[in-house]
């Protein structure tokens, strides 16, 4: 995650791979979208199983509580169940639910700044969102300590950087999503996307910067 941020690796694509695994990715939303439309119960099942955690990840990436993210993933699945119809299949199924899962936490962020004022307690403990662990004999504790400290690390800064800069940093950063799907999801110019993502990587960069300084050395001074 935040990889670019990090330095860990560019944003260059294999272009052949892409396009093999977007046709077959392509066959397979077509397929479920036809099962959908037909009210076969079990494609609601495969759409829930591929993108309900995915969603949830995205709204809660953008909202940075878990009760808002829970509230955008039940708006997001009905609004897929009613409108599944109306999908034109302009875009990815993916790229399209991804757009109503940004439009949904852009409603959920008006509303609580019209109806409730934000309130921070002082023992609050960071939240954190579920991510695969895969197993490795050879790491230490130490590894998986610092792994888990340096991903809560990389989200507390997201929660802090503008909402805007926010989303498309994680829409390519942690979604991997393309450019173009930015743009789509976001509604938004390409050139208004690369400002954003850049923006956004420069604002997170600096917000870890900040975190990963040492604290300055206390000075008693003789009297």
């Amino acid at each position: 995650m935040a990889s670019s941020v990090l330095g860990l690796n560019s944003d260059g694509e294999s272009v052949a791979g892409c396009v093999r695994v977007d046709s077959a990715v392509r066959r397979e939303d077509d397929e479920l979208v036809r099962r959908l439309r037909a009210g076969d119960e079990s494609a609601y099942e495969t759409l829930l199983q591929r993108f309900q955690q995915p969603v949830y990840n995205l709204a809660f990436r953008l909202l940075n509580d878990p009760g808002d993210a829970g509230d955008v993933v039940q708006e997001v699945f009905l609004k897929i169940f009613r409108n599944v119809t109306h999908f034109r299949r302009q875009s990815s199924l993916k790229t399209w639910i991804y757009r109503i899962t940004v439009n949904e936490a852009h409603n959920q962020r008006r509303w609580f700044f019209r109806h409730r004022s934000r309130e921070v307690g002082l023992d609050d403990e960071p939240q954190q969102v579920r991510t695969r662990n895969v197993p490795d004999s050879e790491r230490s504790p130490f590894d998986y300590t610092f792994d888990r400290e340096k991903h809560e690390l990389i989200e507390n800064a997201l929660a802090r950087i503008n909402p805007l800069f926010r989303e498309a940093v994680v829409l390519r950063d942690v979604e991997d999503l393309s450019y173009d799907e930015i743009a789509e999801v976001l509604q938004i110019s390409l050139g208004t996307v690369k400002s954003r993502i850049l923006r956004g990587r420069e604002a997170l960069r600096e917000e870890l910067t900040a975190r990963l300084e040492p604290e300055p050395a206390w000075r008693w001074a003789p009297e």
